[in-house]
């Protein structure tokens, strides 16, 4: 039976063990936070800040780092590009109701970043910002500041 390799990425660094090197480490908890790792007759002591699935943010020594196990099933998908989230990235922005155009915070060519405030469209007595959900550059700005827009109506077009 051969060692199956499990890759731990922590702080930025990738470090790749065997199931059999894994085996060999203790770890022992004092508290469900804490841990003690003995390997080869070192000890390394922490404490587990966060827990996502397969991510730990721990502090060693009063450093922060951020731990990411993965197992043989997560190398595959990482080869295959299937762990990457699927997002479609949109080519308009459209007014999501009927409105005016208070202002377009954005000119023609620029990049704009994921969330970045788009404009400001103003209905029923409401300001409503309208923010980009991706990275984009404004390829075309289709409104202008005080323009009354129909719901549906492209106002920005994006590359």
């Amino acid at each position: 039976m051969t060692d199956k390799n499990i890759i731990v990425n922590a702080g930025g660094f990738e470090f790749l063990f065997t199931e059999s090197e894994i085996a060999a480490i203790d770890v022992l908890n004092n508290k469900a936070e804490d841990f003690c790792i003995l390997s080869e007759q070192k000890t390394l002591t922490g404490e587990i800040l966060s827990v996502k699935v397969k991510v730990y943010n721990v502090e060693i020594d009063g450093e922060r780092f951020q731990v990411q196990i993965k197992n043989e099933l997560d190398q595959i998908l990482d080869n295959m590009g299937l762990n990457k989230p699927k997002v479609s990235k949109i080519k308009s922005i459209k007014a999501p109701m009927p409105g005016l155009v208070i202002e377009i915070n954005v000119e023609e060519g620029q990049t704009v970043a994921e969330n970045d405030k788009i404009l400001i469209l103003e209905a029923m007595k409401m300001e409503n910002v309208i923010k980009i959900p991706h990275e984009a550059v404004v390829k075309k700005i289709n409104i202008v500041k005080g323009q009354a827009v129909d719901k549906g109506q492209v106002l920005i077009e994006l590359e």
